[in-house]
């Protein structure tokens, strides 16, 4: 069984640099997640109305949670409103099917 290593990166946020520990397959991801978390911490910081690298941070993660639950809900509307559709096109295929037999006997 082979174990990924852990590969040492670094990636700026705010102008300070943060070493992280993630495997090769997750660089990228990894080096993106913090391109985008520099970028929302620093609108936050560029308003003025927030200040501290902690409170910043805090806000930042709270404005991507808020995010990531509306694409989740929107996420699980699509969901259900596709698991609806296909159990309507089933009751159709079944009932057409069902004539079909119908008319066979």
């Amino acid at each position: 069984m082979s174990r990924e290593v852990a590969v040492p990166i670094t990636v700026h946020i705010l102008e300070k640099e943060y070493r992280v520990a993630c495997g090769e397959h997750e660089k990228d991801v990894l080096i993106a997640s913090a391109h985008y978390l520099n970028g929302k911490m620093k609108e936050i910081r560029d308003t003025g109305k927030v200040i501290g690298l902690e409170r910043i941070a805090v806000m930042a993660a709270l404005n991507i949670t808020h995010e990531l639950l509306q694409h989740k809900s929107r996420k699980e509307d699509y969901t259900q409103s596709l698991s609806g559709r296909v159990r309507s096109l089933q009751d159709k295929v079944e009932a057409a099917l069902s004539r079909s037999k119908q008319m066979e006997i």
